[in-house]
């Protein structure tokens, strides 16, 4: 199983941005699949996920409103769509697949088995 995360890079606060996530050896709509965060000297935080249906997203606060998530099944690829970026949304970005597709949608880290290599996202002010 490989998840293979891009799109990410420099953006003024205010812009936007879309994350993409490859699967290869899962199929994407067999899963869970989320997005998660990492900023320099915090804890990995749980930003948004989609069930395996596609009928069901879950975001944090802190993103919704601004971020979407979506999918493509026959590209085997989900994606993260970042708008009105912030500073405070600068982080690694990893996207994760949660083998439980039909459970509820976990903020946790910890419910989630595969991951990928994660994007750098950084926001200037």
């Amino acid at each position: 199983v490989q998840l293979q995360a891009s799109g990410g890079g420099l953006v003024q606060a205010g812009g936007s941005l879309r994350l993409s996530c490859v699967a290869s050896g899962l199929t994407v709509s067999r899963f869970i699949m989320g997005w998660f965060r990492q900023a320099p000297g915090k804890e990995r935080e749980f930003v948004g996920a989609i069930a395996g249906s596609g009928d069901r997203t879950s975001y944090a606060d802190s993103v919704k409103g601004r971020f979407t998530i979506s999918r493509d099944n026959a590209k085997n690829t989900n994606y993260l769509q970042m708008n009105s970026l912030k500073p405070e949304d600068t982080a690694v970005y990893y996207c994760a697949a949660d083998r439980q597709a039909f459970s509820s949608i976990q903020t946790s880290r910890l419910f989630y088995d595969y991951w990928g290599q994660g994007t750098q996202v950084t926001v200037s002010s």
